[in-house]
């Protein structure tokens, strides 16, 4: 394979050259990630053949790599054996130590402490009992409903527990557990509460999760036991939010950061008070008028946090700020037990700015949002995000568990344990979408076809690393590279594809996504290769990741925007959605997002040129979009990476592609292409240029999605919610252009107002708000005469004579 640029393997020896006459004195301890004198203790050094010696040991590899913020997971050091007699000490974030071990086979073993965030975590390992910390890694800490379910204990019939008390709710509880989990005979079973304390939004507003009691002390470890629940004894009944712990025995009790196995987070109405079981609706209903005071002193989160997605294909397509809620999911059923009537709810990703609040959406089958208005099934925003926000630590940013003890326990008050919802919807009212605004997307495929954000559409095959898209407003940088396309038979076509994106906001961890030497699909975080073995869900520095099982990767930043990357038939396809306060903000290949294609081909000098532009003179545009170095975010672990694009052209101007492929009406392909594409003018190309019917239809089918995109992002006008009339209804609960909704009056009452109103292109309603005002008796009479006629008013009229003579008779 030829090269362009400097022979990497010289610098790779002399680097090896200068470490070895160094002595080898440059050393990776407490030095992992770093650039040293003569070698390197950064990930890439491996694939470089440049790590100094000692990289294997002091830069640490785990197994598992993730765990739940709850802590207790214990997790294996595999890179680096230890003394059987080194006393292990493991440091998270500088301050946390957690006592480890080493097996019989000389490696090193850590265990997980409770943390109140997630995120990949620092850690540091001592072998000398804490005197020195040479050793270090990272520790994924996630959300602790997405550990799998081996690794927590199972409440047998959650339900149960949660209701255990209430009316026809009583008998055994069962837990159980992987016994091999906890490699010991016997162990404990403690009861855990959550508490915030202190002032609200305040410096002293904390977190703690605390040791209650043990439930049951010394049983085997069978991986179940069953107990018939009491009220917990004192002021630990009190306690209604909590989680269960399971330890080694040999432990003391409530003793932390020690090997646990935890149950979900749940309701703790089974240790509840005898108030409680005595009454549960009075019990319950108390608690909830507590609740409903409490939050009338609390801000007002309402008025910050984003407004819904009109329909639920805006919803499904906006995965910049909003994701599928795993309590509501179309894709695994719609099992929605807290929303009747849903098919489908999201939750905004980003929490709100200054209050950390979540924003939760709901649909039908229709595609029509659900408000609580109109159902108990519609979506409830949340005090508390349900994942957390950054710099988590404190309420009501821990991820989970402040969102319990606002707008979870409060709605087992007021709507599970009791009859009284409309407290709580009145505190958690659906947001409607009328201030709602989609984002323009923009995308780039095959033997790069680009699609503006405002609908321009070119074909520009560069061969190099170019800007797809920055913005002044976020300092975003989306990076695409690009390689030679090859024929079936491996030469090379002349065609490019993308075969790499890099990606930043302001000071936001660094993603890359590209295809491997043999074609895998590969996600690097600053330049690490991650795996998705055991959590498709990451919290990141500046943005969220995520994979789907068939690696389709989407990156959410905190401004709302969005990046999505899926393997297509050999190259990348690549979709960028930005809000709308991104407009006149963007500039690279996709564009200046203002509405207006006319500029789209703004050169990096800031000079246009036409729409009408030749395919060279667009292959001239995208050449001024080279990327340089000291601007790059591209990881260059490889000899081909290093030669061919760090040490050569950014643009590789001697490679020429074909502008315009002929089609030959005896090339035997042609047919072949039309029964394939179509008229799709990007299938057609790139079926000529790769000769590939299968390169083809991936192109087609990407075009297709990106026209789909952006049907379901159109704008939608809303007119907001309307209420149904006192003593009346209404017939509908659409609220969006050209809905019409009739109403009616209960009976003895009669409309006033318009029957029915339609919501119109200005967002307001036709016609005059209905009311039901009650009918009158010498109205009724006029209604019932004219039912039964002239005789039958006369029959009445004389009726009401005699009643008012008898009156006065007996007055």
């Amino acid at each position: 394979m030829k090269f362009i640029g400097l022979d990497v393997s010289f610098f790779i020896l002399s680097t090896l050259s200068a470490l070895w006459n160094a002595g080898a004195q440059d050393s990776c301890a407490r030095r992992c990630g770093e650039v040293l004198g003569t070698c390197s203790c950064q990930v890439t050094c491996q694939s470089l053949g440049i790590c100094c010696p000692d990289y294997k040991e002091f830069c640490l590899q785990t197994s598992p790599y993730s765990g739940s913020l709850m802590g207790g997971k214990d997790f294996l050091i595999t890179n680096t054996t230890l003394y059987a007699s080194s006393v292990i000490k493991c440091r998270f974030k500088q301050q946390i130590i957690t006592n480890g071990y080493v097996d019989k086979d000389g490696k090193g073993h850590c265990i997980s402490p409770l943390l109140y965030e997630t995120g990949f975590i620092p850690f540091e390992v001592s072998t000398d009992d804490g005197s020195t910390f040479p050793y270090s890694g990272t520790w994924l800490s996630v959300h602790h409903s997405k550990v799998s379910d081996g690794e927590k204990c199972t409440l047998v019939n959650e339900t149960k527990w949660q209701y255990y008390g209430t009316p026809n709710t009583g008998g055994n509880l069962t837990l159980t557990w992987t016994q091999q989990t906890l490699p010991t005979t016997h162990v404990n079973i403690e009861v855990w509460g959550y508490q915030e304390t202190g002032v609200s939004y305040s410096e002293n507003w904390m977190a703690e999760w605390k040791y209650l009691y043990t439930l049951a002390r010394g049983i085997p470890n069978a991986g179940k036991y069953s107990f018939v629940p009491v009220p917990a004894k004192g002021n630990y009944s009190t306690w209604d939010f909590g989680i269960l712990r399971i330890i080694p025995s040999n432990y003391l009790d409530g003793q932390s950061n020690i090997p646990s196995v935890w149950s979900p987070e749940h309701a703790l109405a089974w240790h509840l008070e005898k108030d409680f079981r005595n009454d549960p609706n009075a019990w319950a209903t108390a608690k909830c008028i507590e609740w409903d005071r409490k939050e009338e002193l609390l801000p007002n989160f309402l008025e910050e946090i984003i407004d819904c997605p009109c329909t639920l294909a805006q919803a499904r397509a906006d995965t910049g700020r909003f994701h599928t809620d795993y309590g509501c999911d179309i894709e695994k059923g719609s099992v929605c037990t807290y929303h009747p009537g849903a098919v489908h709810c999201v939750r905004a990703i980003q929490a709100s700015p200054q209050y950390g609040a979540g924003q939760q959406c709901c649909y039908d089958s229709t595609g029509t949002q659900i408000l609580t208005h109109d159902s108990t099934g519609g979506s409830t925003p949340d005090r508390g995000h349900d994942w957390g926000s950054p710099p988590f630590l404190k309420p009501p940013r821990i991820p989970g568990f402040s969102h319990w003890l606002y707008d979870v326990v409060s709605f087992y008050y007021c709507c599970l344990w009791s009859d009284n919802c409309d407290f709580y919807m009145k505190r958690r009212p659906s947001s409607d979408c009328r201030t709602y605004r989609p984002p323009r997307a923009a995308s780039t495929f095959g033997d790069p076809h680009f699609l503006t954000f405002d609908g321009l559409n070119f074909t520009f095959n560069g061969l190099g690393e170019y800007t797809l898209v920055e913005s002044d407003l976020t300092s975003l940088r989306v990076q695409g590279r690009t390689q030679q396309a090859r024929f079936p038979n491996e030469t090379e076509a002349q065609g490019t594809g993308l075969s790499a994106v890099a990606m930043q906001e302001n000071d936001s961890d660094v993603i890359e996504v590209r295809y491997s030497e043999d074609l895998s699909l590969e996600v690097l975080l600053n330049q690490r290769v991650l795996s998705f073995s055991e959590q498709t869900w990451m919290d990141l520095k500046g943005l969220f990741l995520y994979s789907t099982p068939d690696q389709n990767i989407t990156v959410m930043f905190s401004s709302g925007s969005g990046v999505e990357i899926r393997g297509s038939g050999g190259f990348l396809t690549l979709t960028v959605l930005l809000p709308e306060k991104f407009m006149n903000h963007t500039w690279g290949l996709f564009g200046v997002m203002n509405g207006n294609p006319e500029d789209d081909y703004t050169f990096k000098n800031k000079t246009t040129m036409s729409v009408h532009a030749s395919p060279q003179q667009v292959f001239a545009f995208g050449a001024s979009w080279a990327i340089e170095n000291g601007t790059s975010l591209f990881t260059y672990d490889t000899e081909f990476l290093l030669n061919s694009f760090f040490y050569g052209e950014k643009h590789n101007s001697s490679f020429l592609p074909v502008f315009s492929p002929y089609e030959d009406p005896d090339d035997p392909l042609v047919e072949a292409m039309g029964s394939r594409c179509g008229s799709n003018p990007f299938c057609r190309f790139d079926v000529l240029t790769t000769r590939n019917l299968q390169v083809g239809s991936s192109t087609r089918l990407s075009h297709q999605n990106h026209k789909l995109l952006v049907e379901h992002l159109e704008p939608v006008i809303s007119c907001g919610w309307l209420e149904h009339p006192t003593n009346g209804r209404k017939n509908d609960t659409n609220y969006l252009l050209g809905s019409t909704i009739n109403f009616a009056c209960n009976e003895g009452y009669e409309l006033t107002g318009s029957q029915e109103r339609t919501c119109q292109m200005s967002g307001t309603w036709s016609g005059d708000t209905p009311q039901c005002t009650p009918v009158t008796g010498l109205k009724q009479i006029i209604i019932i005469g004219s039912v039964f006629g002239i005789v039958g008013l006369a029959v009445l009229a004389r009726l009401c004579y005699l009643c008012r003579k008898q009156s006065v008779h007996k007055k």
